[in-house]
C-alpha cells in the first residue's frame, strides 16, 4: 500500500536550501560541472529528485512538497528581472525580441508536428502529440495541465494529464542540463566575449570576484528588499486589474511589468539616488530567488511518472532534444547575431524550449558568471516567455486539438 507523506511548506523551504548547498558543494569538487556550466541548483536537485525517487521504489513512499514558499521566490525573482530593465536596452532589445519571437513560434510548431508524429507511431491520438510536444515542453507543467482535458475530451485519452506531467517532468531535467553546455561551445569555440564586459550583474554575481570589493552592505540590501516588495505589491494590483479584465496571467507577470515601471520611473525622477538595478545585492537576492526556487522544483519532480510511458517518452523526447539542440545551433544562433549575447540567448532558449522560463534563466544565470554579463538577454527572453508564448501556444494547441 502507498503511503503519501505531505512535506510542510516551511520544510520544503528548509530542504531546497540544502539541496542548494549541496549543488554548490559539488559542483565547487566536481570540474566538469562547472566546465559545462551545469547551474547549482540543478547538480543538487536532480540528486534530490533521484532519491525521492529511490523512496518510491523501495519503500512505497511518495513525498508530496507544498511549494507556496517556492512559487513565491518566482515571484521575487522575477520582479528583480524587472528592476534590472532600463529604458536603453528595452528599446534595444526591440529587434532581438522580434526575432525570438519569430524563433519561438517556430519551435511551437516543429515541437508539435514531433509530437503528433510520435504519438501516432506509438498509438496514441495524433492530437495528444501536443501534449509530447509544446503543451508540455515550451508550456510547462501548467500549461499540459491546463490542455490535457481539452485533449482528453478530443480524443477520448483518459491518461492525458499523466502524459502532459510526466512529458514536462522529463522536460524539466533534459532543459536543465543542455543550455549549459551549448553555451560553453560557441563561446569558447568561437572565442566570444561579452559586448559590456564592464556591465553590473543581471542575476548572480561573476565567479571570479577574488580581490575585488563588492558594494553589499546592510543598507543596499534593505534597498533592494524595499523597492522588490514594491513592485510586488504592485504587480498584484495590476495583476487584479488584468484578471477583471478578462486575462489570465501568471502573477510573475505583471510583477515583471512593475519592476520595469518603477526602475525606470526611478532613474527619471531621481537620477542621483543611490543605485538599484544591476547592482551586486540586487544581483545575490536574484540568484538566491532562483536558485532556490529551481532546486525546490526539481527536488519535487515525480520521476516515476516518466516510466509508465516506457519505450514512447525514451524516443519522442529523444527527438524533441535533438531539434532543440540542432535548432539552437544552427538557427536561433545565427539568427540572433552569432555573437556572445546569442550564445547566451541559445544557452536560455535551450532551457525555455524543453523546460521553463526559471531553467532558461538559470541556465544563462550560470554562463555570465562564468564568460560575463549579457543584460539585454536577460530582458529578451523572459519578455517573450513571459506575455508572448502562452498566446501564440494557445492558438496553435487549439487548432491541433480541435483538428
Amino acid at each position: 500500500m502507498q503511503h503519501v507523506v505531505e512535506i510542510p511548506e516551511f520544510l520544503t523551504a528548509t530542504l531546497g536550501f540544502a539541496v542548494y548547498l549541496l549543488g554548490a558543494r559539488i559542483n565547487d569538487r566536481v570540474a566538469a560541472l562547472r566546465n559545462f556550466n551545469i547551474p547549482e541548483p540543478v547538480t543538487g536537485g536532480l540528486l534530490a529528485s533521484f532519491a525521492v525517487l529511490a523512496l518510491y521504489l523501495i519503500f512505497d513512499l511518495e513525498l508530496s512538497f507544498e511549494l507556496g514558499t517556492r512559487d513565491f521566490l518566482l515571484v521575487v525573482f522575477f520582479a528583480g528581472i524587472g528592476l534590472n530593465a532600463r529604458l536603453s536596452d528595452l528599446i534595444s532589445g526591440g529587434k532581438p525580441l522580434f526575432l525570438l519571437l519569430i524563433l519561438t513560434l517556430v519551435t511551437i510548431v516543429m515541437q508539435n508536428v514531433i509530437g503528433a508524429a510520435g504519438a501516432s507511431m506509438f498509438g496514441y491520438p495524433a492530437q495528444a502529440g501536443v501534449l509530447f510536444g509544446s503543451a508540455a515542453l515550451i508550456g510547462g507543467h501548467g500549461t499540459a495541465i491546463a490542455w490535457a482535458p481539452e485533449v482528453a475530451r478530443a480524443t477520448g485519452l483518459d491518461s492525458a494529464t499523466e502524459l502532459g506531467v510526466a512529458v514536462a517532468t522529463l522536460g524539466l531535467v533534459l532543459a536543465a542540463l543542455v543550455g549549459g553546455p551549448i553555451a560553453r561551445l560557441l563561446v569558447e569555440g568561437r572565442n566570444l566575449s561579452p559586448d559590456r564586459p564592464d556591465e553590473g550583474p543581471s542575476v548572480g554575481l561573476p565567479d571570479e570576484t577574488e580581490g575585488k570589493p563588492l558594494d553589499i552592505d546592510h543598507v543596499s540590501i534593505m534597498r533592494v528588499l524595499l523597492h522588490l516588495n514594491l513592485a510586488i505589491i504592485a504587480g498584484y494590483s495590476l495583476g487584479e486589474a488584468i484578471s477583471a479584465a478578462g486575462l489570465k496571467l501568471p502573477l510573475f507577470v505583471p510583477c515583471l511589468i512593475m519592476g520595469i515601471v518603477i526602475a525606470n520611473v526611478r532613474a527619471l525622477v531621481a537620477p542621483s539616488a543611490p543605485p538599484v538595478s544591476r547592482t551586486p545585492s540586487l544581483a545575490l537576492i536574484s540568484e538566491f530567488a532562483l536558485g532556490a526556487f529551481l532546486a525546490m522544483s526539481l527536488m519535487s519532480l515525480q520521476l516515476w511518472t516518466i516510466a509508465e510511458l516506457g519505450m514512447a517518452i525514451v524516443v519522442i523526447m529523444s527527438a524533441q532534444t535533438l531539434f532543440t539542440v540542432v535548432f539552437v545551433l544552427w538557427v536561433l544562433f545565427p539568427v540572433m547575431g552569432s555573437n556572445y549575447r546569442a550564445a547566451v540567448l541559445a544557452a536560455g532558449f535551450g532551457g525555455f524550449a524543453l523546460g521553463a522560463t526559471p531553467t532558461a534563466i538559470a541556465n544563462m544565470t550560470a554562463v555570465t558568471k562564468r564568460y560575463g554579463p549579457s543584460p539585454i538577454a536577460f530582458i529578451v527572453l523572459p519578455l517573450v516567455s513571459a506575455f508572448f508564448v502562452d498566446i501564440a501556444n494557445a492558438i496553435v494547441i487549439q487548432t491541433i486539438v480541435n483538428f
